[in-house]
């Protein structure tokens, strides 16, 4: 399947998105619902991707680009239809190179219990560094990932 990457700051866009990530796991598990993930497509510093096909959302990659965490992968979600075509791994590979511009660390949560995309994250190189555990919810723990290129120090000297 072709697809192409997009910024997208589109409320109509944006809805989908909300839409389909309360409709699917692991956010129904993390009782996430339509507002909550809504709230999620918002707020200061925050980059949307989006993959469609025929005005639909196939997939999308909710980016956080300031804080402590500059370069903090939000949310990722991909159509259920759409798995196994290779949009995650590009929606994360677009995300990398955007972060990478700007830092050399891309950080992200996954849940325990999502093994599945937990698979695709080590296959692709991040790290796990750490657990969160009752974080989402009571009983539902997140490895936190890391994929680095360097120390915030290292990054900073050749980036000036």
């Amino acid at each position: 399947m072709k697809f192409t990457i997009t910024a997208s700051s589109d409320e109509r866009d944006l809805i989908q998105c909300a839409q389909l990530m309360s409709e699917t796991d692991p956010w129904i598990t993390l009782q996430r619902d339509y507002n909550s993930c809504m709230d999620a497509m918002h707020g200061d510093y925050k980059e949307v991707y989006i993959v469609k096909r025929n005005y639909q959302v196939l997939g999308f990659i909710v980016l956080q680009m300031a804080g402590v965490f500059k370069g903090y992968i939000q949310s990722i979600c991909v159509s259920p239809d759409a798995r196994s075509s290779g949009i995650g791994t590009e929606l994360i590979r677009f995300a990398e190179k955007r972060i990478f511009s700007v830092s050399p660390n891309v950080f992200m949560l996954v849940s325990t219990f999502n093994t599945k995309a937990a698979d695709l994250y080590f296959r692709l190189g991040y790290k796990k560094i750490g657990i969160l555990e009752n974080f989402a919810a009571d009983g539902l723990d997140e490895f936190l990932l890391r994929k680095t290129i360097g120390s915030l120090k290292s990054f900073s000297s050749t980036n000036r």
